[in-house]
C-alpha cells in the first residue's frame, strides 16, 4: 500500500461524533433527570405558596402557615401517586387507563350537576369531597394521555387510514374539552388541546390532520370567546392592557408591575409587596410574578431552565422508548406539563391572554399538584422501564 493512498484515507476518515457526558450517557440519566427537575420544581413550589400567601393566610385564618399547610398536605398525598406511577409496570398502567376515563368524564359531568359543583369565581370546577376540594379537569388530563395512548398503541399497524388514526381518540378528547368548557375552563380545555395534538404527533398523523384539527379549534375557540362578554373583555384587554388597567387588564399589569419590581436579584424572599391585597390569585395563577418579584430575573430563569431540563428529559425517554405506547405517554406527559407551563408563564408576563391554569408543580391546588405528580412518577416509570429493557438487550462482553 503507497503512502499516497494511506494518507488519502487518513484524510477521508470522519471524525468521531461528539458523546454526551458520561452521566447524562446512562440509561437512566432521562429519568433521573425528569425525576430531578420536577422534584425541584415541587419544593420550590412549597417554599413560594408559603410566601406569596401568607399575607392572604392570615387575613383569612390568624395564621400565616394556613394556605401552606393544605398544600403540604396535598403534597404527602401526591407522595404515593408519585412512586406508584414510577414503579406500576406498563401493562398495568395501560389497563386503568380506561377506568380512569370513565371517572374523568363521570366526574365531569357531576360537576356541572345542581348541587354537586362548586362555584368559584364563577366557575363550577370542583366537588367537595370533606373539606377538601376535587377538581376532575385534572384528572381528565391523565386519563387523556394514558387512554389514548393505549387506543394508538393498539392500532399501530392501522394509524395509516385516517379513520382509525382519529376514532375514537379525538371524539373521545372532545367529549373531555366540551364538558370542561362548559365549566367554564378555557384554560385546562386549552391544555386538553395540546395533549391531544401531541398524542396524534406521536402515532404519526399527517400535517393535514393538523392543519385542519386546529383550525377547526381555534375557529370553536374564537367563536366561545366573542359569545361571553367576560372571555372578550380578557381578550381586548391582552392587547393592551395599561389601557384598561383598572378593568380587564388590571391582573395583567399587576402581574408585569410585580416582576419588573424585582429586577435582576429580587427583593427578597417573603419581601413581595403584591400579595399585599395587590395581585389577585397571588399563590395560585400568578405565583411566577411572585417568583419574579421575590427571586428577581434569575429566580424567573431557574424556573424556565427546570422546566426545560425536564422538557428535555421527557422528549428523551419518548425518543428512547420501544414501545409505542411508551413513547405516546412519555411525549404525551411532557407536552401536557410543558404546554401548561408555557401558558401560564406567558399568561403571567402578557404574552398571552389570562387564562386561569396554575404552574405544574408549583402553585397552589391540591388537584392539579396530586395528579401533576403522578403523571411525573409514570414518566419516569416509563424511563425507567426503557433503561432496563436496554441493558436486557445490551451483548455481556
Amino acid at each position: 500500500m503507497t503512502s499516497t493512498t494511506v494518507a488519502s484515507r487518513s484524510r477521508g476518515r470522519s471524525r468521531p461524533a461528539a458523546r454526551p457526558l458520561p452521566a447524562f450517557a446512562r440509561p437512566r440519566a432521562a429519568a433521573h433527570l425528569a425525576l430531578g427537575s420536577g422534584t425541584l420544581l415541587i419544593l420550590l413550589g412549597l417554599v413560594m405558596v408559603l410566601s406569596a400567601s401568607s399575607v392572604a393566610s392570615y387575613a383569612a385564618s390568624g395564621s400565616s402557615f394556613s394556605i401552606f399547610e393544605k398544600q403540604a398536605l396535598w403534597f404527602a398525598l401526591g407522595l404515593p401517586g408519585l412512586f406508584l406511577g414510577l414503579r406500576l409496570p406498563t401493562r398495568i398502567t395501560r389497563k386503568i387507563s380506561y377506568p380512569l376515563l370513565v371517572a374523568a368524564i363521570v366526574l365531569l359531568v357531576a360537576v356541572l350537576t345542581p348541587g354537586v359543583g362548586r362555584n368559584v369565581y364563577g366557575a363550577t370546577r370542583w366537588i367537595g369531597v370533606g373539606p377538601l376540594q376535587l377538581q376532575p379537569s385534572e384528572l381528565a388530563k391523565v386519563a387523556l394521555v394514558l387512554a389514548g395512548a393505549d387506543v394508538m398503541a393498539r392500532k399501530q399497524k392501522r394509524l395509516g387510514e385516517l379513520r382509525h388514526l382519529l376514532v375514537p381518540v379525538v371524539p373521545a378528547a372532545l367529549l373531555l374539552i366540551l364538558l370542561v368548557i362548559a365549566e367554564p375552563d378555557m384554560g385546562t380545555a386549552t391544555v386538553l388541546v395540546v395533549i391531544l395534538l401531541a398524542l396524534l404527533a406521536f402515532a404519526g398523523a399527517p400535517r393535514k390532520v393538523f392543519f385542519w384539527t386546529f383550525s377547526g379549534l381555534a375557529g370553536a375557540f374564537s367563536l366561545l370567546a366573542v359569545v361571553e362578554p367576560y372571555r372578550l373583555a380578557r381578550l381586548t384587554s391582552f392587547a393592551d392592557p395599561f389601557k384598561s388597567a383598572s378593568a380587564g387588564g388590571y391582573q395583567t399589569v399587576q402581574g408585569i408591575y410585580a416582576i419588573a419590581s424585582g429586577g435582576w436579584w429580587g427583593l427578597g424572599l417573603g419581601a413581595s409587596r403584591s400579595k399585599w391585597g395587590y395581585l389577585p390569585n397571588q399563590y395560585t395563577d400568578y405565583i411566577f410574578a411572585v417568583i419574579g418579584e421575590e427571586l428577581g430575573l434569575l429566580g424567573g430563569l431557574v424556573v424556565i431552565a427546570l422546566f426545560a431540563v425536564l422538557g428535555y428529559a421527557g422528549f428523551r425517554i419518548a425518543r428512547e422508548a420501544r414501545e409505542p405506547f411508551q413513547q405516546m405517554v412519555a411525549g404525551g406527559i411532557t407536552a401536557w406539563i410543558i404546554g401548561q407551563a408555557l401558558i401560564n408563564m406567558c399568561a403571567v408576563v402578557g404574552l398571552l391572554p389570562v387564562t386561569g391554569v396554575p404552574l405544574p408543580f408549583v402553585s397552589f391546588g391540591g388537584s392539579s399538584l396530586i395528579f401533576t405528580m403522578f403523571g411525573l412518577g409514570v414518566l419516569g416509570g416509563v424511563g425507567r422501564e426503557t433503561a432496563a429493557a436496554g441493558s436486557r438487550r445490551r451483548p455481556r462482553r
